[in-house]
């Protein structure tokens, strides 16, 4: 819920301005309508709207007076009859300034720049740990491949093993097929079933069935051997020698 404050002195386009938001944004809440520079600080004051839509011109001087009283760090879509304020507006906040008259499609525009910041980036980690959380509840039984210019999928089960190489992760088949797929494998590590997938390396997720052979190795680590063979080695640290034990004794 996108809760909004109107800065507009004049009933008539704060009314059309209602109007609209209903129309392009029907979620969105109008939280208040204030028409004076002291009325917006007063209120600012008390409650901190997610959007405010403010008209330049207010009725006791302009809303650049309300932002010098008031900090605020709410984004702002400015609405007014006149250009000249447009630099000015830039510096307070702005998401984008519309001038008079304003017509639904123009605040369209302006309100998915809104709905666009306030996403995570793909990069944040705001966003990763959505994705972790999201991820880790599913739990895929197949996953898609590209064959040219076709698509087929691969069950889960058909698996033998993920690795990663040369900045690309493979899904490795028991019949010898491999498929470049998108997810890392740190997301492959939440999706996958971790009665039949294990992490074993840093660069590898093997699937149960695929353990050919296990070897105690030099510093406390296990080297794996795996059916079909891996590309690269498979080598389980020494700090997860015995989850990776449990796993091959317990889970099955």
């Amino acid at each position: 819920m996108v809760n909004y404050m109107i800065m507009e002195d004049e009933r008539f386009a704060y009314e059309e301005l209602k109007r609209m938001m209903s129309v392009v944004r029907p979620d969105y809440n109008l939280l208040m309508w204030v028409e004076s520079v002291d009325s917006a600080v007063t209120a600012l004051k008390s409650s901190v709207p997610d959007l405010l839509i403010v008209d330049i011109r207010l009725s006791d001087g302009l809303c650049f007076d309300v932002f010098e009283r008031v900090k605020v760090h709410t984004p702002v879509i400015f609405t007014t009859a006149y250009d000249e304020y447009a630099l000015r507006a830039f510096q307070v906040n702005s998401i984008d300034y519309l001038l008079k008259p304003i017509e639904e499609k123009d605040l369209e525009r302006a309100l998915l720049k809104l709905e666009e910041n306030r996403l995570p980036s793909s990069g944040s980690m705001e966003c990763k740990a959505l994705e972790t959380s999201y991820l880790s509840g599913v739990k895929k039984n197949r996953f898609l491949v590209t064959i040219g210019d076709t698509y087929r999928y691969v069950e889960a089960s058909d698996i033998a093993f993920f690795y990663s190489e040369d900045k690309y992760v493979y899904l490795h088949t028991f019949h010898g097929k491999r498929y470049i797929i998108n997810y890392s494998l740190e997301q492959l590590e939440q999706m996958l079933e971790r009665r039949d997938f294990f992490r074993a390396s840093r660069g590898c997720i093997a699937h149960i069935k695929a353990v050919k052979k296990v070897s105690k190795y030099f510093g406390g680590r296990l080297l794996v051997s795996l059916s079909p063979d891996c590309p690269q080695e498979v080598m389980v640290s020494r700090n997860r020698v015995n989850d990776f034990l449990k796993w091959m004794d317990d889970l099955r």
